[in-house]
């Protein structure tokens, strides 16, 4: 095979925010490509701060075993996961990249669309949510009214939490549900989960920090909303942690490295009689393609990364009032502006 890279910088339409003030304008990431014959396949990920895993330390590492990737004698991509596992035991985030690659690439030479692959089909498919970012009320009521959603994903942790809920309410039907990034304390999370009840908010994502395993417990126990694991849900040794803890998991393909890990944590998740989300972290078309390929499979879904995005890169998706349309017919289904790789 041969390797290819580059690094992104997409901009945000709006800045976003999340709990504990975290607010970026653009997204870092890396593509990668993989080439084989008249094949290529491509693969996303996205760098996020509080995971210590930048872009440039991606590259580092990819350059440092540049070799190793290129002269795997690529067959399926499950093989070739195990190896990069090993190759980058401490970079989920790469491995996730070029995991996805290999997906795209092999979808590609058997001609077929990943969720085809996998024995699913498109019949039964969540609505991906669109997500509002921490901001005045003012400003967070006026994206939500600037793109009309069956489904909205408000990020809270702040002292207002209550009322940003309301005040987009009074604006909208649509479902709301909560992501509080890991913002509250128990007290907290006990006193607003019952308040967003009566609100109509459908569930709660990580409404605690992510080792707070005694606050999970006591949650788990008296909410009267479903309990989203993300940040206590990272790898596939996270799914049975989270079990009697949380009602479901949130998987985030960059975190688990990739895939082909993610593929086992949903059966896992079912053998346990939990839900299973799959969430973004804005990535572009690409990444967002991976996703959509895994929809047949979840109850919920939150890939609105092309949409909070004001730049893509690729094609390959179409969005009607948060139903996911795939454009493509094999592998991921995208197309990539050849631009990016005009200088390889």
């Amino acid at each position: 095979m041969q390797l290819s890279y580059r690094s992104l910088h997409l901009p945000f339409e709006y800045p976003f925010t999340i709990s504990h003030g975290r607010t970026k304008t653009h997204q870092p990431a890396l593509l990668v490509r993989l080439s084989l014959g008249r094949f290529a396949g491509y693969g996303e990920a996205p760098a996020i701060v509080y995971y210590k895993i930048t872009v440039d330390q991606m590259i580092a590492d990819l350059e440092a075993k540049r070799k190793l990737v290129e002269k795997f004698a690529f067959t399926e991509p499950e093989r070739y996961w195990h190896y990069l596992h090993h190759l980058f035991p401490d970079n989920p985030f790469l491995v996730c990249a070029l995991d996805m690659a290999a997906w795209d690439l092999y979808g590609q030479m058997k001609g077929r669309p990943l969720y085809a692959l996998w024995d699913t089909g498109w019949d039964k498919t969540p609505v991906t949510d669109y997500t509002i970012g921490i901001d005045t009320i003012e400003k967070m009521v006026a994206k939500m009214q600037a793109r009309p959603w069956p489904v909205y994903k408000i990020k809270l942790g702040t002292t207002e939490d209550i009322e940003i809920v309301k005040q987009l309410r009074a604006h909208t039907d649509a479902v709301l549900r909560v992501d509080a990034n890991a913002g509250w304390t128990v007290d907290e999370a006990l006193e607003k989960i019952p308040q967003l009840a009566t609100l109509g908010v459908e569930f709660i994502e990580q409404p605690l920090a992510k080792d707070d395993w005694e606050g999970m417990k006591i949650l788990h126990e008296r909410s009267p909303l479903p309990l989203f694991a993300d940040e206590s849900c990272v790898s596939e040794q996270d799914v049975k942690k989270c079990h009697g803890y949380f009602h479901g998991i949130n998987i985030k393909l960059t975190k688990c490295s990739g895939i082909t890990p993610a593929l086992r944590m949903i059966k896992e998740a079912r053998s346990l009689g939990m839900q299973v989300m799959m969430g973004s972290m804005n990535e572009s078309t690409i990444g967002s393609a991976a996703i959509a390929h895994f929809l047949p499979q979840l109850d919920h879904v939150d890939m609105d990364g092309p949409l909070l995005l004001s730049e893509d890169i690729a094609k390959g998706i179409s969005f009607n009032k948060g139903h996911v349309t795939l454009t493509g017919e094999a592998g991921l289904g995208i197309t990539v502006q050849q631009s990016l790789f005009t200088d390889s």
